[in-house]
């Protein structure tokens, strides 16, 4: 297929790019590089790009693409609540208007990047996606709304999917250290501890970057009617772990690194483990592979062989810091978007 990748030089997207062009598909990038110098080892090579803003995006520029998949948004919850009248501007409306322009570009295959935070605080069972939608951040409410009007776009031509996150986890050469799993690890890299500002005992769904970008191509690769306006948990019930878990299995893969759980009451009060039947069930042959402990392991070994530093990892690649960095410079206007020098 001809594919069009939204937010390719992004965490996620500099992941799903390469597995793209390997399983055969033409691959067109569409981002601002608002984080394309966010770069942890070698220089990234990304395909063709329309250095498009996402606001911005018109109809003539998806003509002649088979299907979009959307990954590009302000992907942080501090983010979005600091500034959620653009997270809603971005994540929300802009992504409304681009399945809207897909459709009427004639697109007819559009996969969309949610997110489990979608359940919010659900409690201890495992959550299908007939469970009821809790947002509690204005990025998981944008999310929400989102697969609310793309699925009214839904009709004979034009089919939405919706494929919903664990919190993603793993070395991406575009690096994200404000997800919990790498920021865990990077600490321990870094100072020799790992602490975990609660008790512990909120449950998270994770899921590695390379099994988000299995799940996309799988979706990709199903037959229209299987997956056409339907939702997706993408990930797997044995990475639904509390955050202590987390924290314990990065103690086992960094040698000498001090655990302290605090006991704080947490900020925070996500909470919840989610079913990942339906995936494997309509899409044959997906798995969610990587383990908690081998993302662990991933990332030590990628944080030592690159040679994190403390500065990169609180300002490089920490999403809040990055951006605010780029507006003291004078590069990212008030709006998000970039200016040129």
């Amino acid at each position: 297929m001809k594919v069009l990748l939204t937010g390719h030089q992004g965490y996620l997207g500099t992941v799903m790019a390469p597995m793209l062009a390997e399983a055969g598909h033409e691959v067109t990038g569409l981002d601002t590089g608002l984080f394309a110098e966010c770069v942890l080892g070698d220089p990234v090579v990304d395909p063709p790009t329309l250095a498009i803003d996402l606001r911005d995006v018109e109809p003539q520029h998806l003509a002649g693409f088979d299907a979009v998949i959307h990954l590009a948004a302000l992907s942080n919850d501090p983010l979005g609540s600091l500034t959620p009248d653009i997270t809603y501007d971005i994540n929300h409306h802009a992504s409304t208007r681009l399945g809207r322009a897909a459709k009427e570009a004639g697109v007819s295959r559009f996969l969309y990047a949610s997110t489990c935070s979608v359940y919010g605080s659900a409690g201890d069972g495992l959550v299908t996606e007939d469970a009821p939608l809790r947002p509690l951040t204005p990025y998981a409410e944008s999310k929400v709304r989102v697969e609310d009007d793309l699925s009214a776009l839904a009709d004979d031509s034009f089919s939405p999917s919706y494929l919903r996150n664990a919190t993603a986890f793993g070395f991406s050469p575009r690096l994200r250290a404000d997800i919990v799993l790498n920021n865990l690890v990077g600490h321990a890299v870094l100072t020799g501890e790992i602490t975990v500002l609660s008790d512990g005992t909120p449950w998270r769904p994770l899921v590695h970057a390379r099994d988000i970008a299995g799940a996309f191509l799988a979706t990709l690769a199903a037959p229209r009617e299987t997956v056409h306006s339907r939702a997706f948990n993408v990930g797997t019930e044995s990475n639904n772990v509390t955050v202590a878990e987390i924290a314990e299995a990065v103690a086992g893969v960094v040698p000498d690194a001090k655990l302290n759980i605090t006991g704080e009451t947490a900020g925070d009060p996500r909470s919840y483990r989610v079913d990942f039947s339906l995936i494997r069930q309509l899409l044959p042959g997906y798995e969610a592979k990587w383990s908690i402990a081998d993302g662990a392991r991933e990332l030590y070994e990628g944080y030592l062989a690159h040679g994190l530093t403390k500065h990169d990892f609180d300002q490089k690649f920490s999403r809040l810091a990055h951006l605010q960095r780029r507006q003291s410079a004078g590069t990212l206007d008030a709006r998000m978007r970039p200016v040129a020098l």
